[in-house]
């Protein structure tokens, strides 16, 4: 039998999801689209009333090296009103930043990871 997220009990767990956050920028690199952030909005919530915690991954356009304009950073304050919870973001997706990040991460808290 398949399982999803709702047949796990995620009570002090931290639940590592890909979401697809590539969500369209306008010039002031404000999301133009939410549709996306809301789709994944019911699984982190369930994470989140469970007593876990949500560290997520994602990309932003389609970049040929590092752009400062695909940064995750620009959306952080978009999901954080669209799931209702402060989301604490990590400038890389390696490394010792994102390693003590996800480390400290407590129980009904999200981390977007660049």
């Amino acid at each position: 039998m398949r399982k999803t997220v709702n047949d796990i009990n995620f009570k002090n767990k931290k639940a590592l999801i890909r979401v697809d956050f590539n969500v369209p920028l306008n010039d002031q690199l404000e999301v133009g689209d939410t549709s996306r952030i809301e789709a994944a909005k019911p699984t982190i919530l369930k994470i989140l009333e469970d007593g876990g915690s949500a560290i997520l991954m994602s990309h932003l356009g389609r970049p040929e090296g590092i752009e400062k304009r695909y940064s995750l950073e620009h959306i952080v304050n978009k999901v954080s009103e669209i799931i209702g919870v402060k989301v604490k973001f990590a400038s890389d997706s390696v490394g010792e930043e994102a390693k003590k990040a996800a480390k400290d991460l407590q129980p009904g808290e999200i981390l977007l990871l660049e």
